[in-house]
């Protein structure tokens, strides 16, 4: 357990000291999705759920969440964020749900961006509910993080074969899922 960086010798939980690192330039981004019904997904197109502007409320509140992510997640670090961006985009499954996170720091942002992209899905899911009892949050995982001691990360995109494509959480194109021919598997 020694090679755990939030285990302390003995396996007690610890928060890491990070007081020796030097500040640096950090950025990560997620992405997510919220699966659901064609009802739905009309319903976001037309902005007519009974509860309001779902996108924008589920914007605000993965931005609001980035900003408490030590107060949810209990060995993340209180750290300044320097900016937070939520994009949703209505795709013909559901919505594409992506945030980006930065600042400058002794410690990386990915948690944050994390929690940015778990909370709005959360509030889509609250805020369709009623038409969608069903709704789901799915693949919710880091996507890039750069900056800091280990430097730039990105996650490999899924090889796919023929005309069968992965559109990005920026919403380009319809997602399909692919068969894959490495990588981690998608589910569906």
């Amino acid at each position: 357990m020694a090679d755990l960086t939030h285990v302390d010798p003995s396996g007690a939980a610890r928060m890491v000291d990070v007081s020796e690192k030097d500040v640096s330039a950090r950025l990560a981004r997620a992405s997510g999705r919220l699966l659901t019904t064609p009802e739905v997904v009309s319903a976001l197109r037309e902005n007519s759920l009974a509860k309001g502007d779902a996108l924008a409320t589920a914007r605000i509140a993965g931005i609001m969440a980035a900003k408490r992510t030590p107060d949810l997640v209990p060995l993340c670090h209180p750290i300044a964020i320097s900016g937070v961006k939520v994009d949703l985009t209505v795709t013909d499954e559901g919505v594409d749900i992506a945030a980006r996170v930065k600042t400058a720091d002794r410690t990386g942002v990915e948690m944050e961006a994390l929690t940015a992209v778990s909370v709005a899905g959360l509030t889509l899911v609250d805020m369709v509910k009623a038409l969608d009892p069903a709704a789901q949050i799915t693949d919710v995982r880091v996507e890039e993080k750069l900056g800091g001691k280990t430097g730039e990360w990105r996650r490999e995109a899924p090889q796919v074969r023929g005309s069968e494509r992965l559109g990005g959480a920026t919403g380009e194109g319809r997602r399909e899922a692919p068969r894959e021919t490495g990588g981690d598997a998608w589910q569906r």
